[in-house]
């Protein structure tokens, strides 16, 4: 099942361009398009599932597991030092897009980023370079 009016579900539909770095049956993972840091990606069941109380352990594994190799890919073609994973749940969490979603941040020495973060648009040549890079 899929909500029509899910920006993400969209993504997975192929409605909506994504720079996207490993899909599989159950997961997509895709660059964020208001970076954190370089490589920030997002990754999110294919299934239309609102949030951490709501996905199944199934998918919870499968968006978990991409999550980390995800950070390898970070880690072993981006040079980051170190990785946030960050889901939030629901609006008082900070939950702006309502499908579920793991973000993987990359670290960096002496990277500007003080969590939370308040995101900005992203410089898409950047953005681009780094899907370069992970692809």
């Amino acid at each position: 099942m899929s909500d029509s009016e899910c920006i993400f579900c969209r993504i997975v539909a192929g409605e909506l361009p994504a720079t996207v770095i490993e899909r599989d049956a159950q997961t997509l993972t895709f660059l964020d398009i208001a970076p954190a840091t370089r490589g920030h990606a997002l990754v999110i069941p294919t299934r239309h599932t609102a949030d951490l109380w709501e996905i199944t352990p199934d998918e919870l594994s499968a968006v978990t597991l991409a999550a980390q190799r995800q950070a390898l890919r970070v880690r072993d073609r981006l040079g980051a030092a170190g990785v946030n994973l960050i889901n939030s749940c629901r609006a008082e969490a900070w939950q702006t897009v309502f499908h579920f979603h793991m973000h993987v941040i990359p670290r960096y020495p002496g990277d500007p980023l003080k969590l939370p973060w308040t995101p900005t648009a992203g410089d898409p040549a950047e953005i681009a370079a780094a899907a370069q890079a992970l692809s």
